[in-house]
């Protein structure tokens, strides 16, 4: 069953990288994301590998390895992949379905076009990157 609008800009707006996005903005992402599906068994995202996507897990699990380890364990509304829409790193973990899951993804491509259409959206994700940023860098043992 496909999502509806409202349901899709619920789930956008619960990512942190888009907290700082008004409901406009947040509309316009859900529109440039597509809802997918992938059976239980199914890599996702390969450690690596360069990524190009982010992911919001609609319904069903995913298991995410590093280094062929058990990192964590992803469900309904958690997300991955952000990074990929504001750098070109390899993926830093695999993530593989656990069961049939569905979900919503938004390619770099779309993404860089909606940035350059709606600069307001890219200055809201801009100041939230650097609050994450400065909040790391407050928490680092200094040396």
């Amino acid at each position: 069953m496909a999502l509806r609008k409202n349901a899709k800009i619920e789930m956008i707006r619960r990512v942190p990288l888009f907290g700082g996005c008004q409901k406009r903005d947040l509309t316009a992402i859900a529109g440039i994301a597509d809802e997918l599906a992938w059976p239980e068994g199914r890599v996702i995202a390969k450690q690596g590998e360069k990524g190009r996507e982010f992911f919001v897990i609609v319904d069903g699990s995913a298991e995410v390895t590093v280094d062929g380890k058990k990192v964590a364990t992803l469900g309904a509304g958690d997300y991955f992949g952000e990074m990929s829409l504001l750098t070109e790193q390899p993926r830093t973990a695999t993530v593989t379905a656990t069961s049939a899951l569905r979900g919503l993804v938004i390619v770099d491509r779309a993404f860089a076009r909606l940035l350059r259409e709606e600069p307001g959206i890219q200055s809201s994700i801009l100041a939230t990157v650097a609050a994450r940023a400065a909040a790391n860098e407050a928490t680092r043992p200094q040396s």
